[in-house]
Parts: C-alpha cells; sequence; structure tokens
C-alpha cells in the first residue's frame, strides 16, 4: 500500500509586538529563528486607532499592546533585514488599515521587492470594531467604502494579498454563541462583498470572493468548535455558490487563521491554560475539511501580563509538536461520515441560518450593528452566570481552587515588563521625523489625500504617496476624520433592567436601602479611560449594577481621565469604576486621581479592574483606589456588594 502525501502544515505564527520598531524586529527575527513561518504584527492602540504617540489619547498607551508605526521610518525599522517579498506578513489592523498597508507597500518598494508577490493579511474588518473591541474611527458606511477600496487595490496590484479577513475571534471573546459567531462573522463578508461586486468586471468578481479570509476563535467546548469550523466551511460554500454565483470550488474555499480563545485563560493556577491552548488548537486542526491555514496561540501566562519571548515559544513549540512528530498531517479527515458530528453541524448551519435571514431581513450588517451588540452583551451575561452558579465548571477558578503553588510563577519574573523608556523614546523619533521631512511635500499629500476622500476615489494610491511623502498615521487618520466624521459605537447597555435577576434580591434590596440613606438612588459611574477598546468587562459590570438597581452610567469606550472626572462631577456619582485592559492602568489612573482631587471629589470612592499585576494593583491602592480587581474576581455580585459598601454614607462615616 502507497505511503499517502503528507499535508503541508498551517503557517505557524506568534502574534508580537511591543515596545518600539526596533525592537519589535529584533523579536520577529528571533521568532524566525525558533522556526516561525509568518509574522502576525501586533500594533499599539494609538496606530490602530489613528493617533500618532504624542496624542492626549496615546499617553500610557504607547507600546503597550502592540508595535508603534506613527510614518514610514517606523515601518522600515520594523522590517529591518526581513524580505517582505518572500514573507507571509498578518497585520491585525482595522481602521487604519489603508495606511499600514501603504507604508508596508511603501517599505516593500523600498526593499527593491515586486510588489503583486507579496503575500499576507490586513484584518480590515470594521464591522467587528463596532461589536466587540472598539478600534473603529469613521462611521459604518465610510469604513466600508475603505475595506472596498483595499480590496480593489489589492485585487489589481497585490493580487496574494488577503484584503480583508473577517474577524469572528472577538465575538467569541465577546460573548457569542456558536451560532451567533456563524451568523454575525458571515454576514459582515457578505456585506463587504456587497459593497465589492459593483467595483470589478463580473467576470473576475469570483477571484476578488476568492481573496476574503477568515480569524476565527477556538473555545475549550472542543467538540463543538470542531463543528462549528465545518459549519463555516459549508454554509460558504453555500453563500458564494448560491448568492454571488461562484462556481469554481477554489474560490469558495474556506480559508481562515485562527487564535485560540484568551477569554478562557485562567489568573488562577494559569499553568492549567497549557492544556487549554492545546485542545482549543485540537479543534482548528484535526479536522482536514475544516483545518486553518495559519495558527497562533496565545501563552499561558497572559491572563497575568505580556508573555516572555519564552513563554511564546512555548507555544510555539506546541504547534511544531502537533505538525511534525504526530501523524496528523498524513490522513484524510478524521470526521467525515460521524453521525454526531454531521447531526451537531447540521443544527449550528440551523441557527446560523435563521440568523442570517433575521439580519437580512434588518438590512444587512452595517443596519444591525445595534442589534448584534445588544445580543452579544446578553449572551455574554448568560455565560458570566453559568459560570457564577457552577453550571459551567472552569478548573482552578469555580471548582477545585485549592492547589500547590505552581514553580513557573516566580515573582517578577513571570511576565515581561514593558520598557517604561519606550514612549519616550517613542516621542523623540517622532519629533525627529517630523523636522526633518520636507513639510511642502507632506502638506500637498495630505491635500491630495484629502481630495481622494472626498472625491469617493479609492484612497490606496494616495495613502501610499502620503506614506513616502513623511505624512504620520495621526495626519492620515485626521483627514478621514475631517472627511467622514468620528462615530460612537453602541455600549449594547439598555437603560432597562433585564428579566434575568433571580438570585439578586438581597442585593436589590441593599441598593434600595442605601439609596433611601442617600437621598436617590445610587449612581455607579463606569468609565473606560484611554484608548483600550475591550469593553467586554464593563459592559457586564454595568449591566449587573443596572439589573441590582442602581442608576447606571456608562458611554463606552475612548474617553479621557478629565472627561470621567468631569462626568462624575456633573453626575454627582456615588462610585466611579473604571475598567482598563491594554496594561496602561498606571499612567491613566494616577492621572484620574489627581485630577479628581483637584475637583474636590476625594469623598467619590473609585474602583479599578483590569489584568493589573499586584505590585501595580499596591501602586494604585496607595493613589487611592478603594478596591482593585482582576480576572479571578469573576463573582459580579461580590463586585456590586463591595460598590454598595463603598456608597453607603453610614459605612463612611465610621471610618
Amino acid at each position: 500500500m502507497t505511503q499517502p502525501q503528507k499535508d503541508r502544515p498551517w503557517l505557524i505564527r506568534t502574534y508580537a509586538g511591543h515596545s518600539t520598531a526596533a525592537a519589535s524586529n529584533a523579536l520577529y527575527r528571533s521568532n524566525l529563528e525558533r522556526g516561525q513561518t509568518g509574522l502576525s504584527v501586533a500594533f499599539d492602540l494609538p496606530t490602530q486607532t489613528g493617533y500618532d504617540s504624542d496624542h492626549v489619547l496615546s499617553r500610557g498607551e504607547v507600546g503597550k499592546v502592540g508595535v508603534p508605526v506613527n510614518h514610514l521610518g517606523d515601518m522600515r525599522a520594523l522590517f529591518d533585514g526581513i524580505p517582505l517579498e518572500q514573507m507571509n506578513t498578518s497585520m491585525t489592523i482595522n481602521a487604519t488599515a489603508p495606511w499600514l498597508l501603504a507604508l508596508y507597500i511603501a517599505v516593500a518598494e523600498e526593499q527593491g521587492a515586486d510588489v503583486s508577490k507579496l503575500q499576507g493579511t490586513v484584518q480590515n474588518d470594521l464591522i467587528k470594531e463596532y461589536l466587540s473591541r472598539g478600534t473603529y474611527i469613521c462611521p459604518p458606511a465610510p469604513s466600508l467604502k475603505m475595506i472596498a477600496d483595499v480590496a480593489e487595490f489589492c485585487y489589481t496590484n497585490v493580487p496574494k494579498w488577503n484584503p480583508m479577513n473577517v474577524c469572528s475571534y472577538h465575538l467569541q471573546e465577546a460573548g457569542a454563541t456558536p451560532e451567533q459567531e456563524l451568523a454575525f462573522a458571515l454576514a459582515t463578508a457578505t456585506a463587504v462583498l456587497d459593497a465589492l461586486k459593483p467595483r470589478v468586471p463580473a467576470e473576475d468578481f469570483p477571484k476578488l470572493v476568492g481573496r476574503i479570509s477568515f480569524f476565527v476563535n477556538a473555545g475549550i467546548r472542543f467538540v463543538t468548535e470542531m463543528c462549528k469550523m465545518r459549519a463555516f466551511v459549508d454554509l460558504w460554500d453555500e453563500i458564494c455558490r448560491e448568492r454571488y454565483g461562484v462556481e469554481d470550488p477554489k474560490f469558495r474555499r474556506f480559508r481562515y487563521g485562527v487564535q485560540v480563545n484568551s477569554l478562557g485563560l485562567t489568573e488562577q493556577q494559569p499553568e492549567n491554560n497549557v492544556y487549554r491552548i492545546l485542545i482549543e488548537m485540537l479543534a482548528v486542526t484535526l479536522s482536514k475539511k475544516a483545518r486553518a491555514r495559519a495558527v497562533q496561540l496565545p501563552a499561558w501566562n497572559e491572563a497575568l501580563g505580556l508573555p516572555r519571548p519564552w513563554d511564546q515559544q512555548w507555544s510555539m513549540r506546541m504547534q511544531q509538536i502537533m505538525a511534525h512528530e504526530t501523524d496528523l498531517l498524513e490522513f484524510d479527515d478524521l470526521f467525515d461520515g460521524n453521525p454526531a458530528v454531521d447531526a451537531k453541524v447540521e443544527l449550528l448551519k440551523e441557527g446560523a441560518r435563521a440568523e442570517l435571514a433575521n439580519l437580512d431581513g434588518m438590512g444587512g450588517a452595517i443596519s444591525a450593528i445595534d442589534y448584534m451588540k445588544g445580543r452579544l452583551v446578553e449572551s455574554n451575561a448568560d455565560r458570566l452566570r453559568r459560570i457564577e452558579s457552577g453550571e459551567t465548571v472552569v478548573v482552578g477558578v469555580n471548582k477545585w481552587q485549592q492547589g500547590a503553588p505552581s514553580p513557573l510563577m516566580t515573582g517578577a519574573g513571570d511576565i515581561m515588563q514593558s520598557d517604561p523608556g519606550a514612549e519616550a523614546d517613542q516621542l523623540a523619533r517622532l519629533d525627529a521625523w517630523r523636522s526633518a521631512r520636507d513639510a511642502g511635500a507632506v502638506k500637498q499629500a495630505l491635500a491630495d489625500l484629502r481630495a481622494a476622500a472626498q472625491g469617493g476615489e479609492n484612497i490606496m494610491p494616495a495613502s501610499i504617496a502620503a506614506a513616502k511623502a513623511g505624512v504620520t498615521t495621526g495626519e492620515w487618520a485626521a483627514q478621514m476624520r475631517a472627511v467622514h466624521g468620528e462615530y460612537r459605537g453602541p455600549t449594547g447597555v439598555s437603560a432597562g433592567q433585564s428579566n434575568k435577576t433571580e438570585g439578586l434580591d438581597d442585593l436589590r434590596d441593599a441598593v434600595d436601602a442605601v439609596s433611601d440613606k442617600l437621598g436617590r438612588r445610587l449612581k455607579f459611574l463606569v468609565g473606560k479611560p484611554g484608548l483600550d477598546g475591550h469593553s467586554n468587562g464593563a459592559e457586564q459590570i454595568a449591566v449587573r449594577a443596572r439589573d441590582c438597581g442602581m442608576d447606571i452610567s456608562y458611554e463606552g469606550i475612548r474617553l479621557t481621565p478629565a472627561e470621567i472626572v468631569e462626568a462624575a462631577q456633573t453626575e454627582a456619582a456615588h462610585v466611579v469604576g473604571l475598567s482598563i485592559l491594554s496594561g496602561s492602568h498606571v499612567p491613566l489612573v494616577e492621572d484620574l486621581m489627581k485630577r479628581m482631587a483637584e475637583a474636590g471629589l476625594t469623598h467619590i470612592p473609585v474602583i479599578v479592574g483590569g489584568i493589573i499585576p499586584e505590585a501595580d494593583a499596591t501602586r494604585l491602592r496607595a493613589a487611592g483606589v478603594a478596591q482593585v480587581y482582576t480576572p479571578k474576581d469573576f463573582e459580579l455580585n461580590v463586585i456590586m456588594q463591595d460598590i454598595i459598601t463603598l456608597a453607603d454614607p453610614k459605612a463612611v462615616a465610621a471610618e
């Protein structure tokens, strides 16, 4: 019997980038030497939201969750010594995707690369940003037009590039059920393809459909997640064939990359996360029919802070062992014809089709953003209730909490600390860049860019010209803001109480009692300072506080400390709660506490939640913060009781 031909392994990536372009470049080169086969670039929040590193909203955020790229010089440094023509590069960038791709192309041209041979992906999915991640800039309609600009430009000039990566990853992180994840992602893809269809000749449209890729999440419910991927394959084939008339099966292929679930990583007993990551990877590699084209894995300690290079290497080795030591790639699909799998796949497809029909009835994904956001907040609330009640078991969190201390946890050395001097270094280089460039060329490039945006032209050529002229990220985005305006996405948190208030009677009575003492309803202000758009935690705190009977105020993401302090004063808040997941909690909270004191508001308790190491928590308490919560504090009712106690005037007087 002849030995079956072994499949090629998926692209092995590590999502990485931090501090500065030069530091990230050293990390990329090191990872490539260790066997990584593709690059996955993480950009910092100012870059993702279209601000230069010296903007007021960038303070404390520079280089934290990714690399800052302000201009062509930064992009040049990021890929120094890495031949882009030979690389497959994934860039997790959305609102500023046209700009970062323009910078990438400009650097490739400087290297002498044939631009038509460039391979890679820009995420470029704004709809999921409105729903779950928050790095949007402009309203939906012009954002969709910019997505289409990138796709049309790549189709003509960079044909091997994936111009849009429909990202359902963050939908699951925001609480989506598998059916919602399928439907919301596929509705996003159809919205983009509907916008693209008139832009290219009918005979070329199938090729463009074939360039759309997906980026998904694989959670811990291994069988369901594997079936979800098989459902994705079937539904996408169905949509391409029936909605768009794509006949060539090659262009109907569901091409996806994956990062497995970070939501389920635990701060408690974090060594257990190694098993979670491996099991989640199996869901996207075992089924040949639905196997990922690229895989990147989180590190075991990401619930604690920034992983070290060694932690990322450990996750990469997991992939290499699966791809090269096991015999997985030698076999056809292991699940074809399995009745249990087939039944689950059909059930998921049925639920997704019903939700897709619902979205179509609303006019598609763009028209249904408010609806989808509300559904995600509801689903996430249900998920948290199941964990709190013990219906969903999370080992080491709500069951089997006792265990021996982990030898992997070695105090300050168990996570990487960001370089405190990196922000100042970045600002100095930004000043030097502005001083050295041709001001006249920059002015002309910005005028041309604005004219292209106002005239409805494809903005990619003008963006590439602007990149070469020395325009900065903030200057590029300012033109888009000026032409299209800014947008504030829905919070998904309705004012009225939900009907899911079981088990809250005692808390509701306590809120009523404290409100009587205060002379009005207990006012709880929830704020998200800085650029962190991961709002799931803030939304769930606001929803639970609302259902406990508090008068809540939550305006969503991207507020300055000054705006939050002003709101606390104007609305006479009794307690202020801050949520920061980007690692920028120290500068943002210390700034806010200083402003609270200057405004005479030190009587208002402030609580903070986020991924906050204990040393930082101690520093925040020293700055006057009343309580600090981290992912281990999953019992929302305990947090609600703390808020009630902090607001109680009797308790305050006793202190």
